[in-house]
């Protein structure tokens, strides 16, 4: 399977969003990532529920939802509900958090956790069990158009050898660009989230640069 490429859709042109999943849809992207802010746990507010049913209703590709919310667990079922195939939350949000990825996955869904800059691996090792995919931010979350934290590698580099035991996929959010993803993905990386580093605003047509990008992902060479 090739590396997955999911366009970070808070950097879409909303206003025009059924065309942009269409577009994107013909570009050949793997998962549409959605983020969800409250402004509380984050700063900042960014896509709703009636944005990620939008989504869904467009496209029959993977949907992901990206809660960087608090207590996340009061706010699953509307998003499986909507349609979410996978489902990230921070191990900061709320208490419980290893009951919450339980429910996502007793419902049928794929679980996954989100890990910030500053959070440890060693505080998420029991919540990986349930964890079919692990969301990396290499900047902090709630803003696009960030400078990669390059001390992150040392975090996926460990991530790449712990998913060899526990079976989920790595998937890097922040700062992706086409030089930050070669990188990435000679180490191990499953996916990248694309934002304004290597999708939205670049010239060319969204299919041009993903073509362009699994163009010389393709021909890198296999250094892992």
């Amino acid at each position: 399977m090739s590396q997955l490429l999911c366009p970070s859709m808070m950097c879409a042109d909303l206003q025009n969003l059924q065309h942009e999943v269409h577009q994107l849809d013909q570009a050949g992207v793997d998962i549409f990532h959605c983020d969800i802010m409250d402004g509380s746990f984050v700063p900042n507010f960014a896509l709703g529920l009636s944005d990620v049913q939008a989504i869904r209703k467009s496209t029959d590709a993977l949907v992901d939802v990206h809660l960087m919310i608090e207590d996340p667990a009061d706010k699953i079922d509307w998003f499986l509900d909507a349609g979410a195939d996978l489902i990230y939350i921070h191990p900061e949000s709320e208490r419980y958090v290893v009951k919450t990825l339980a429910h996502i996955k007793d419902r049928g869904k794929m679980a996954g956790i989100a890990i910030n800059p500053d959070t440890s691996i060693e505080t998420i090792k029991e919540m990986i069990y349930l964890c079919d995919y692990v969301l990396v931010m290499t900047v902090n979350p709630g803003f696009a158009g960030q400078k990669f934290q390059k001390f992150t590698i040392h975090k996926i580099n460990k991530l790449v050898e712990m998913k060899k035991e526990f079976g989920f996929k790595i998937v890097v959010d922040g700062a992706c660009s086409p030089e930050v993803i070669l990188h990435l993905l000679k180490m191990g990386v499953d996916g990248f989230v694309l934002g304004t580093s290597a999708l939205f605003g670049k010239p060319g047509t969204y299919q041009q640069i993903v073509a362009s990008l699994r163009k010389t992902m393709q021909e890198l060479p296999n250094e892992k």
